[in-house]
């Protein structure tokens, strides 16, 4: 079958699953900072170039930076998630230094990096030059508590705001608080040095602000009243936290960014996709890349919105959907996994209707190992071939057991970038 023939589309003979990945490979691609970073470099520096940096990408933006400046008088560090530190390239970095450490709950290793990414920016001159290099996953990896917090504060911090089903905005403003690297504070040790932040985004809107919680980036919420955040989280943190946090707000301070380059956007790994589609003769409909809400919501929604359309037409989308356990023990599974299960349930094996959803990191939270799932139109009658009661998995938050168990579980592994989730409905063939 020739998946290139727009004919073939219209036919409804699509191999579906296939397309599926096709299309989630598009959206990695399209973030990958060994394909797109060198372009966004700035102008090479008279003096020194010292490289810092968090994330899920940071090692192949730091590769990216090597390969690119091989002539620049350059040092320094970054710091990525256990299992994110070689991209799939041959090359390895020798003059920065990749470090590892957990993530989405920081340890002893976060501390040690942000440490390092301060000692490292310190007494330096006009001439010398900071690359910043910002990805998502940077907040927890890079991770120092304010004076008079311990680790283990930020820790049950970060744990409580993971169950909070708060949005990232919420979450960014609170990690800006409780740290003494973030929101601006790593700049202004690296002042008076020239520096230049090289984000790939993961946020909705791409606020850089709240990229890895803005470590070049002047906190907005430095003036902000968190009271009402923290009481939120009262309960599920430490009393110590809980006082920083209700405390006067500090002044607003820091310097402004003085150079901000967005490497990678989820519109842009949205677009990438959509090219795919298209190629197919396939109509695609964009519904954003800012998506939030509760994730069985809006898979409920997406399945809704799916049974008013005819194909072939594909709805894409991108954002960060939330997941509220209300204190309950959850299963194996993340947004994304939730997301499907939700929708397949909604959904009711539509015929025709397919759906991908995950997360372009390669890792949907507590899935197994797994970037999400797919959806066919038999995923409920294949569950309950099996003996599985997808309601029951989907209440207790198991959804990549569901998945993993019809083998529908998405793998991809580390995909050492990060822009945020992706989500594709597609709609095939005779529906009625």
């Amino acid at each position: 079958m020739n998946l290139l023939d727009p004919a073939v589309a219209r036919t409804g003979s699509v191999d579906a699953r296939d397309l599926l990945k096709r299309m989630f490979e598009a959206a990695v691609g399209a973030a990958d900072p060994l394909r797109v970073l060198a372009e966004h470099l700035p102008e090479k520096p008279r003096g020194r170039c010292i490289v810092v940096g968090a994330g899920k990408a940071a090692a192949a933006m730091a590769i990216a930076v090597e390969r690119a400046w091989p002539d620049v008088d350059l040092t320094g560090s970054v710091v990525v998630p256990y299992g994110y530190h070689q991209p799939k390239t041959n090359f390895r970095t020798q003059r920065i230094e990749i470090l590892q450490a957990a993530h989405p709950v920081p340890d002893a290793n976060s501390e040690i990096a942000a440490r390092r990414m301060l000692e490292l920016v310190r007494d330096l001159e006009h001439d010398d030059l900071v690359l910043s290099l910002i990805s998502g996953g940077g907040s927890a990896v890079m991770s120092l508590p304010v004076e008079g917090l311990s680790l283990q504060d930020k820790q049950g911090v970060n744990r409580a705001l993971l169950a909070s089903g708060l949005d990232i905005r919420a979450m960014n403003a609170v990690r800006r608080r409780l740290s003494a690297i973030k929101g601006g504070k790593l700049a202004r040790a690296a002042a008076p040095a020239r520096i230049v932040t090289l984000a790939i985004s993961d946020i909705p809107g791409d606020d850089v602000s709240a990229i890895a919680s803005g470590p070049t980036i002047p906190d907005p919420d430095a003036g902000r009243d968190l009271t009402s955040l923290a009481k939120a989280l009262k309960g599920h943190i430490s009393d110590a936290a809980y006082r920083v946090l209700t405390a006067h707000p500090p002044a607003i301070g820091g310097t402004e960014p003085s150079d901000v380059r967005l490497v990678a956007t989820p519109r842009q790994s949205l677009n990438a996709a959509a090219d795919i589609a298209r190629n197919l003769g396939i109509e695609v409909v964009q519904l954003g890349d800012d998506l939030e809400g509760e994730s069985q919501d809006l898979g409920r929604e997406m399945a809704a919105r799916a049974a008013q359309l005819s194909g072939p037409c594909v709805l894409i989308s991108g954002g960060e959907t939330t997941v509220t356990l209300s204190g309950q023990k959850a299963g194996v599974g993340g947004r994304n996994t939730e997301f499907a299960l939700a929708f397949a349930l909604a959904a009711q094996g539509m015929r025709g209707v397919w759906a991908l959803a995950a997360d372009t990191d390669g890792e949907d939270g507590a899935s197994g190992g797994g970037a999400g799932a797919i959806v066919s139109p038999d995923t409920l009658s294949q569950a309950e071939k099996l003996g599985i009661d997808a309601v029951s998995y989907l209440a207790g938050h198991d959804s990549g057991s569901f998945f993993a168990a019809l083998g529908d579980l998405l793998v991809s592994g580390p995909t050492c970038t990060n822009v945020n989730d992706f989500r594709a409905i597609l709609l095939l063939g005779d529906r009625r």
